[in-house]
């Protein structure tokens, strides 16, 4: 790290030392590390990018950790990496071993929860205010929560709860507005208003005056009823919203979240409150850096790029791209499909979509559970929906997919992209849970393509072939390399290789090409095995356990959890058909997989050629 006093920063209390006019300096300072750093090892650079002056502000009101701060989703935690103590390995970032992308509680006592997820800021941190307000603690706790995030249903549960909690509370909820700005009928004197109310000063009068005429007998507090109710009819003029107020907190804003000197004033000022506040600030994603600046959502999560022109260094089609083209060709034939996202139309491959089909095309927000059962109202309706979202997100709407998916019977497409490792956004992102939890529930048909051409079989077994709810799961990347001499047919599963050998390997989705690989790799070594591909998860096809039953071994490899996984299915289902030889099921073993790259936690989990190679061959040498 370079710089006059980035460098020097090993804890929060180093920002404190720093004059306040040379702050705009460490900013300038900062933005140059992360700009550099995510160039390198990919990362969320707009967000970062646009909460720089915040977070030096918020470590200099506060005292973390004993101060909790509390980061949604924590994807723009990387400036608060570099002021607790973490500077000096921010170049491991979201590396093998290397500090996380994302807040984590067993990296630093400044990360107070863990996160990768929206929307659940305000939970956890009304949770530690109410604790602090039993134990007397007088710490205050904030939590920062994007406008993004405020689509989110959890957030309104939050506010409504918090909301309530009274004085004594001392929780404040910095809204970080980076998509909308003051609108026009608001002019220079409402932000005059908005940046006096914020000060220390004023909320420090205002809550004395208030306590003071409490405490007047009989009139007392009809008085400050009746000023509240006045004050809060001319906001309603000059702001068009109270909903916070409402809720029973106190608002403040909006705020420059660019200007270190106001936003110090304005949280100050939030520690005067004797209630919960909501401190609304405007910042702009990808502040600082011009191609950031410019395609905000392009920058969001972002590969390794060039600095000079904002250029991703490795590009080539994704399945995302795939699932994209799809969905694109599919509407154009058939008017009853309807595409669905969550905040994630870039992310899923839809953007063609957006643009072409914008009738059929619902962004639903941060809502996965809204998302579902609102594309089970449309598909009630005569529609075709496809739900796209990413694995990990999709958990969150388990019960949605249960009751009001697949317990009516409902026709649902869901497109599950990253199943699977997804690289160094680590533990809370890989897609190692979705194929054990839907494994689960009755009446739905699950698919695992191997490829792109598979991917489009799939979709169209999916919406022309299944009744009720089907899902189609694929993994973050490029298109997985098959043999040339496979057929890509995609029925219900396919054998590989020559089925009366004693040794099968199992597998289904980007793992069958490497148990390809390792099929020839063990045959040198005189192993002859073959591969049974599975391409309908669930159910499993009957046959394709019947194919197996005459080896003498038979390993599952599957790039998810074992417990309740397709291994758990496929081997009870065998042992019921009374198979007598020796099953070994590998895939992930109860834990969370870290941060590394794809091909690095297929290797570690013994997943890629190498590793299959391993375990079959040690075991036929330990057999003899």
């Amino acid at each position: 790290m370079e710089g006059k006093y980035l460098p020097y920063i090993n804890c929060p209390d180093d920002v404190k030392r720093i004059d306040e006019k040379e702050l705009s300096v460490l900013a300038d300072e900062v933005r140059r590390e992360l700009i550099t750093t995510v160039s390198k090892n990919g990362g969320h650079l707009a967000s970062n990018l646009g909460v720089v002056e915040l977070t030096i502000a918020l470590h200099r009101v506060f005292s973390s950790p004993e101060d909790k701060i509390v980061w949604d989703v924590s994807h723009q935690c990387y400036t608060h990496k570099l002021f607790t103590g973490r500077g000096d390995r921010f170049e491991t970032l979201r590396k093998p071993g290397g500090i996380s992308g994302f807040t984590r509680r067993n990296e630093s006592e400044h990360d107070i929860m863990s996160g990768g997820h929206s929307s659940v800021a305000l939970s956890a941190a009304y949770g530690i205010a109410a604790a602090n307000k039993i134990e007397g603690n007088k710490n205050f706790v904030v939590a920062v929560v994007g406008d993004g995030a405020f689509t989110g249903g959890m957030v309104y549960e939050a506010l409504n709860n918090a909301g309530r909690a009274g004085t004594g509370t001392r929780l404040i909820v910095v809204l970080n507005d980076n998509e909308m700005s003051i609108s026009p009928n608001v002019g220079s004197l409402a932000r005059y208003f908005a940046q006096m109310r914020a000060t220390p000063r004023y909320v420090r009068f205002k809550s004395q005056t208030e306590k003071a005429l409490n405490m007047i007998p009989l009139v007392g507090r009809p008085l400050v009823k009746g000023i509240y109710n006045t004050k809060t009819f001319i906001k309603n003029i000059v702001y068009n919203s109270t909903m916070f107020e409402d809720l029973g907190f106190r608002y403040m804003g909006p705020v420059d979240g660019h200007n270190i000197s106001q936003l110090i004033s304005a949280l100050e000022g939030a520690k005067e409150a004797e209630y919960p506040v909501v401190l609304h600030i405007n910042t702009r994603k990808g502040k600082g850096y011009e191609f950031a600046e410019k395609a905000p959502d392009a920058f969001h999560g972002i590969s390794a790029f060039n600095l000079d022109s904002g250029e991703p260094v490795f590009s080539e089609p994704s399945f995302s791209d795939a699932f994209g083209k799809f969905m694109v060709s599919a509407a154009e034939k058939d008017d009853r499909i309807c595409a669905i996202t969550a905040a994630m139309s870039l992310g899923c491959g839809l953007e063609e979509f957006k643009a072409k089909y914008p009738d059929r095309f619902f962004d639903v927000g941060i809502a996965e559970q809204h998302a579902v059962t609102f594309a089970a109202g449309l598909s009630s309706g005569g529609m075709l929906p496809v739900f796209a979202v990413y694995s990990s997100f999709l958990q969150r709407a388990y019960d949605q997919i249960i009751h009001d998916c697949a317990m009516q019977g409902l026709k649902i497409v869901f497109g599950i992209d990253r199943a699977g490792f997804v690289g160094a956004d680590g533990q809370s992102h890989h897609g190692v849970f979705d194929a054990a939890f839907i494994n689960t529930i009755p009446d739905i048909t699950v698919f695992a393509p191997a490829s792109f051409t598979e991917l489009e079989r799939a979709m169209n077994r999916a919406l022309y072939e299944c009744d009720g709810p089907v899902a189609v799961r694929y993994p973050r990347g490029v298109n997985t390399v098959l043999p040339d001499d496979f057929k890509e047919e995609f029925g219900d599963y396919d054998i590989y290789g020559d089925k009366t050998r004693d040794i099968a390997i199992v597998t289904y989705g980007r793992c069958f090409g490497e148990a390809v690989r390792a099929m020839k790799k063990l045959e040198d070594k005189g192993i002859k095995t073959f591969v049974l591909k599975i391409n309908t998860i669930k159910p499993v096809n009957n046959n394709a356990v019947k194919e197996v039953l005459s080896c003498k071994n038979v390993y599952f490899f599957e790039e998810g959890q074992r417990f309740g996984g397709i291994g758990e299915t496929f081997g009870d289902k065998l042992f019921k058909f009374s198979f007598r030889g020796n099953y070994r099921n590998i895939a992930v073993e109860g834990e969370f997989p870290g941060q590394d790259s794809v091909k690095g936690l297929m290797a570690h989990y013994f997943l890629d050629c190498e590793g299959m190679v391993k375990k079959i061959s040690e075991e036929c040498d330990t057999n003899g």
